[in-house]
């Protein structure tokens, strides 16, 4: 006999197929995080930042003077043109609706800057 069987061959590759449709799902639905790294840090220069503010009457301050919203796209665009790594601390009240906080974390991206900050008190210790 000269043939060669492809059968357990074929059995083989269609396992291994109905493997990896079933495996392609769960790899897809991962988080990407990009964790910082701690082995040995580099002293240097801080990077720049912005401050932003939003208080409850809705009021928007960019490093403590009071902008518009348009004002505010045309600096983060500005910002973010020439120095994309700067950070954006967003200081916002709690009463802020978050619509308001994620529209401007949409403007601060479409400026080109990613890395965004928030600002928070700490809370009272317990008695």
């Amino acid at each position: 006999m000269s043939e060669i069987n492809v059968t357990p061959l074929v059995d083989v590759m269609l396992v291994l197929l109905v493997i990896f449709i079933v495996a392609a799902p769960l790899m897809a639905g991962r988080l990407a995080l990009q964790l910082p790294q701690a082995q040995a840090t580099v002293s240097g220069l801080p990077a720049t930042a912005l401050r932003v503010a939003m208080d409850a009457r809705g009021a928007v301050t960019l490093n403590d003077q009071p902008v518009t919203d348009l004002e505010l796209r045309q600096q983060l665009q500005a910002t973010g043109a020439s120095r994309p790594d700067t950070e954006v601390l967003l200081l916002a009240d709690a009463t802020v609706p978050y619509g308001r906080v994620a529209a401007f974390i949409g403007m601060a991206q479409a400026a080109g800057l990613s890395r965004i900050g928030f600002v928070g008190q700490p809370a009272a210790e317990p008695r």
